[in-house]
């Protein structure tokens, strides 16, 4: 963001440490995406840092030796924010902020602030401050310049001081409003969601890493006019749309979240009511940026955050894409590459949909003898029920329902409808 008319700019630092989680510790690939981060929430990047060490800083995270030649980078490049790649403890932050003299971040903090300027909606702009005040809460007892600023400026948006300088029973009394508020949204979601389920139609969830061009896919399957931009976390908000081809086969596509390396918890646990279209998604297309040389490692946190939501077993397609930009793409069996840019490939993608919709989910009608009655109960817990009607000869019920549970009654299966 700039401040009048001077763009903020920032040092970026990351540490390499074996002694840290995978997910926590960082790389050159790392910090070039933080720098991405970085130019999308509106700053610059002024210099990059990354230490190796054995054993992170219990007091500053990579060594007092390292944080002075930080601080002179820092003051040769006029560089007001530093920001770390790696996640930093309160105790940490207030003692980066003292050693350096300047507005100490960690990633977290950047997403959160690049997601209140991302949110659109009610929806979103709720998600995005319950998100920030679980975050500021985890942060409470090292409150130094970031969470005291006046204005705007990366890191700042979202609550203002006062807010932030309010204690936890207060910040807590906030988040418990929000958690309210987001549950009457994922109530309205779910009798959205039931009345898709009764119409027969499946949901396909479109899911992958930020800027892979899930949009521009959604796009171009169902012919909406969405507008997609090349930057990342462009899209907040779900976006379903409804697709019908020329031989009847309907579903209902929806956008979602890009995913990113790192995602902070606060974030993922916010953003629930949007998370759960991919938790019911009937079928989830997986889309790959085959023009990124790190598309493996991305196809990987995206795998992961699917497998933390626990939708691993959920059948999945794989989507390459901008696939016109590349000459060799690594296809396994399943797996389909498209260019949603140029319309290339989307016939080929629609028909595989189909015949995993046709493998997974079917309309059936199955009739219960009135001995058999204690299977009703089960048909409602594993089937989708449309309609219940008491016949002369005993129960009929009008369901969707998957592979498992169509062959587990099959012997009851009056119609397929």
């Amino acid at each position: 963001m700039e401040k009048g008319n001077v763009m903020e700019r920032a040092v970026l630092v990351g540490l390499d440490c074996p002694a840290l989680d995978h997910e926590d510790t960082s790389d050159e690939l790392s910090l070039d995406e933080l720098a991405g981060l970085l130019e999308t929430a509106g700053g610059e990047c002024a210099a990059k840092v990354l230490q190796r060490r054995n054993l992170p800083d219990p007091a500053c995270l990579i060594g007092e030796g390292k944080v002075a030649e930080v601080r002179a980078i820092a003051e040769a490049f006029d560089a007001e924010l530093i920001i770390f790649d790696n996640e930093l403890s309160p105790s940490q932050i207030r003692n980066l902020e003292k050693m350096t003299g300047r507005t100490v971040l960690d990633r977290s903090a950047l997403i959160l602030d690049i997601f209140a300027q991302r949110a659109q909606t009610s929806e979103g702009r709720l998600q995005v401050e319950l998100a920030q005040y679980k975050y500021i809460l985890s942060k409470l007892s090292g409150v130094g310049k970031s969470m005291s600023r006046l204005g705007g400026g990366i890191g700042t948006r979202g609550p203002g001081e006062s807010q932030l300088e309010t204690d936890r029973r207060h910040i807590r009394r906030r988040i418990s409003r929000l958690e309210d508020d987001l549950e009457r949204i994922r109530k309205v979601r779910s009798t959205q969601r039931e009345r898709r389920i009764k119409s027969g139609v499946p949901t396909v969830s479109i899911v992958g890493y930020t800027n892979a061009g899930k949009s521009t896919l959604l796009g171009a399957i169902t012919g909406a006019s969405i507008e997609a931009r090349d930057r990342l976390f462009d899209t907040l908000d779900p976006t379903a749309r409804r697709f019908e081809d020329e031989d009847g086969f309907a579903a209902v596509f929806v956008d979602t979240v890009g995913f990113i390396r790192k995602l902070p918890h606060t974030l993922i646990e916010a953003f629930k009511a949007t998370l759960e279209e991919l938790v019911y998604a009937d079928i989830i297309l997986h889309v790959i940026d085959a023009s990124d040389p790190e598309w493996e490692e991305h196809a990987r946190v995206t795998e992961g955050i699917i497998t933390e939501l626990g939708v691993g077993s959920t059948p999945c397609i794989r989507v390459f894409n901008k696939c016109d930009l590349v000459d060799i793409v690594p296809l396994r069996d399943g797996d389909v590459k498209i260019s949603a840019r140029r319309g290339e490939g989307i016939q080929e993608l629609i028909s595989a949909v189909r015949a995993v919709a046709e493998r997974t989910r079917r309309s059936v009608t199955f009739l219960i003898p009135y001995d058999q009655s204690g299977l009703v109960s089960g048909i409602y817990r594993d089937a989708s029920v449309i309609e219940t009607n008491y016949q002369d000869v005993g129960i009929e019920i009008r369901a969707i329902c998957d592979a498992e549970t169509f062959g587990r009654y099959r012997q009851w299966i009056s119609q397929i409808n």
